[in-house]
């Protein structure tokens, strides 16, 4: 089989592998289409960091599969069903979580249970809104995480993959305003597609544009934006600094994006400001079943943030391309 190996910065190889033997308990999947993650883009340029890819080996985790080969013995399955391989578990080793093969044509899936390795997909999910699964519940379980409340009030910053999918989660948990910020127009005009309130921070004063879409309230500490739910899903380091210095008494902030290196955090506004920094923790499988109602709902028009699909051959173009925030959002290897 055809596959990607990453070996380090600017360093990847496609190669031709040994297709997996596939054992009476095992599954063998063919990919179908395949994300490029951000921690993707990360590894690429930076090296592993805090990423669960390590040099030498097959990588991609956001990827949606057809079953290929089933073992005898596996049960609830057959030949030709669109799966979901889930990251932590499809392994067997959850440290696999950020390179599980979908940068190669097949996966192999020792000891195979639906609804624990892989997930079925519904026939009415189109395979490239599939193929978004895995980002989708990494937002999914970072706002789950953040209690939001029917009613309640969010801001997301970063209009990529993961800070659309978080927007989508605060909708589909009943929040009643979302506001998605970012530096991009590209991005933003398909956040703003989806139906979602946008700003761009380098043009517009946040501040000044969230206390008039939200309204304000006046604590000890101040007055702030009436926001109860923020969610960091962009990365730069003096973000965090940004949104506690706006966040009202009592508000959550939901931190998402990898900080490859420690962050100041203010402590005074977070005793005093009774603010709550949480982390996400990745994801569970009733965010995989949440994520799923929502794509097959159509309440959303997910497909139309694919802005780019590459074949395995041209997986550095790939990257490359989805390194570029003001001309792509979500890039994806599609396998013929």
């Amino acid at each position: 089989m055809k596959s990607a190996i990453y070996n380090g910065p600017l360093d990847i190889t496609i190669t031709e592998l040994e297709t997996p033997a596939c054992g009476p308990r095992d599954v063998l999947l063919r990919n179908l289409h395949a994300g490029i993650c951000g921690s993707d883009i990360s590894v690429y340029h930076h090296g592993p960091g805090a990423h669960q890819i390590l040099p030498g080996e097959e990588f991609g985790h956001e990827v949606v599969s057809e079953v290929a080969v089933l073992g005898s013995e596996v049960t609830g399955l057959s030949v030709g069903d669109r799966v979901y391989p889930y990251p932590l578990k499809v392994k067997g080793d959850p440290r696999r979580a950020g390179c599980i093969g979908g940068f190669s044509e097949y996966i192999h899936v020792p000891n195979c249970q639906v609804d624990e390795q892989v997930f079925k997909v519904s026939d009415r999910i189109p395979t490239v809104v599939a193929g978004l699964i895995e980002p989708f519940t990494v937002a999914h379980h970072a706002v789950r995480r953040c209690r939001p409340q029917q009613g309640e009030k969010a801001i997301v910053f970063g209009a990529g993959t993961i800070g659309i999918g978080a927007a989508v989660a605060l909708k589909s948990f009943g929040v009643s305003e979302v506001m998605v910020v970012d530096l991009s127009d590209f991005r933003l005009e398909k956040a703003a597609g989806l139906g979602f309130v946008t700003c761009n921070s380098a043009r517009e004063d946040l501040r000044k544009r969230s206390g008039e879409l939200f309204g304000e309230v006046t604590t000890l500490m101040g007055t702030f934006p009436d926001v109860d739910i923020f969610v960091e899903a962009a990365g730069p380091d003096q973000l965090v600094a940004t949104i506690q210095s706006m966040a009202k008494a009592g508000s959550r902030i939901g931190a998402v994006a990898v900080h490859p290196k420690p962050v100041a955090i203010d402590f005074v506004r977070l005793a005093y400001g009774e603010q709550e920094l949480i982390g996400p923790g990745g994801y569970r499988p009733e965010d995989v079943v949440d994520v799923m109602k929502i794509m097959d709902s159509g309440r959303f028009d997910l497909a139309s943030i694919v802005t780019h699909t590459f074949e395995l051959d041209r997986i550095v173009e790939a990257i490359e391309t989805a390194s570029d925030r003001e001309s792509a959002l979500h890039v994806a290897i599609a396998y013929s």
